[in-house]
């Protein structure tokens, strides 16, 4: 017998083809996540919480499994012959070498065509930035007031001011009363928004409504609404519904809370909690006041028991050393100037003795004046005959007047 095809150079074991086949079929981007409508054909509700069923229309099935995480959030029981929409992603179950989705949610058909479209906004208001992370803004530690949008007759409202009279009964809260349900409410929800942002010193707002169906949860699915969420200039909590559900509100806003009273646990202090705060603190900084009051004591004690605090004078001692030596110079200095002036001014005297006209006087000399002019007369060709001179002595002054001695006509 001859073979139509030569042995080739590589041959897969059922395993390695099983692996090349899932790893082929889970990398394709569009079955990561696919929605899939078909009608419910044999269903299994497992002990374990594991639902596998079939998709079928009229051609063609798929294998389906959802697992007890996702089954346990659903709203109403697969049955077969049901009209469903599906939404997971396809991967191949390698024991048994069969692919199947992997189902994440399931919807009935009636409405998919609702869910398709919230998809579809939530994709788009993602694009734009309105869920980002970093849009977050932080809840305020210590709120004064706060808007409360909600229906004034629903258990939310109560919820949420019993939590306040229990933890933080000081709040303002502010209400601005809506319908949560029904064509109306998100109109009126959006207007909401736009009163409380109006308000001055209002500091975070909370949207809240109780559980129930996701139909009754779809007003805060509504485009408008998140819009308004995301365009509140102080932060909004979201407390829609259960634990479970999610919604556009949800996402667009800066903290999202399960439920009304989690939302109010969320932004009010616990004043119990701050009041004990307060006492550690004030133990505490009393401890520490204790503790540098000792210190300082400590501290001072080693001060007072040096030498300059026993005997303040020692302090003084370098400054009364400078101070009899600066003396001591100042007499050396001004004695020694003294006495150098006392020498120059008995020189000048002596000087100025003989110098003075009144010592040539003394010895016999006479100084001669005009009477007139008081003029010096040092020559006897100054002298005219009948001139009248001033002559001085050591002792006295005398006038007399020039006449002539006898020799020629000379004075």
């Amino acid at each position: 017998m001859t073979r139509a095809w030569p042995l080739p150079a590589l041959v897969y074991s059922v395993s390695e083809l099983t692996e090349l086949i899932k790893n082929n079929l889970e990398s394709d981007p569009r079955l990561l996540g696919v929605w899939v409508r078909g009608e419910v054909g044999t269903c299994k509700h497992h002990t374990s919480g594991h639902i596998y069923f079939t998709l079928k229309d009229g051609t063609s099935s798929i294998r389906c499994v959802m697992f007890r995480s996702f089954s346990q959030h659903l709203r109403f029981q697969p049955t077969t012959g049901l009209s469903v929409l599906a939404f997971g992603e396809v991967g191949v179950y390698a024991r048994d070498g069969n692919y199947q989705l992997y189902v994440r949610e399931l919807e009935p058909d009636g409405l998919g065509a609702l869910y398709l479209a919230l998809e579809q906004t939530k994709e788009r208001l993602a694009k734009e930035g309105l869920f980002r992370p970093e849009r977050k803004r932080p809840l305020p530690k210590f709120p004064r007031r706060i808007g409360l949008i909600t229906s004034p007759v629903g258990a939310a409202l109560q919820d949420i001011l019993a939590v306040a009279r229990r933890r933080f009964p000081q709040v303002e809260f502010l209400l601005a009363p809506v319908t949560v349900q029904g064509s109306c409410a998100p109109f009126e929800i959006v207007r909401a928004f736009s009163r409380l942002n109006r308000v001055k010193d209002l500091d975070v707002i909370i949207l809240a409504r109780g559980g129930g169906s996701k139909e009754d949860l779809w007003t805060f699915n509504d485009e408008n609404v998140a819009r308004a969420v995301a365009a509140s200039r102080v932060p909004v909590v979201s407390a829609v519904g259960h634990e479970v559900d999610y919604t556009l509100a949800d996402l667009a806003a800066d903290v999202r809370a399960p439920t009304p009273s989690a939302a109010a646990e969320l932004v009010l202090p616990d004043r119990r909690e701050l009041t004990q705060e307060l006492q550690n603190r004030a133990r505490r900084l009393t401890e520490a006041l204790r503790q540098q009051l000792s210190q300082r004591r400590q501290a001072l004690r080693q001060l007072k028991s040096l030498r300059p605090w026993r005997e303040p004078a020692f302090l003084l001692a370098p400054e009364r050393q400078a101070l009899a030596y600066a003396r001591d110079r100042f007499y050396r200095v001004f004695g020694a100037f003294v006495a150098g002036k006392q020498v120059a001014l008995s020189e000048a005297r002596r000087a100025l003795q003989a110098l003075n006209p009144l010592a040539v006087l003394e010895r016999g000399f006479v100084a001669v004046f005009d009477a007139k002019s008081m003029a010096a007369v040092t020559r006897a060709g100054q002298v005219q005959l009948g001139q009248r001179l001033l002559l001085k002595f050591c002792d006295g002054s005398l006038v007399v007047q020039a006449e002539a001695h006898g020799e020629g006509d000379s004075v």
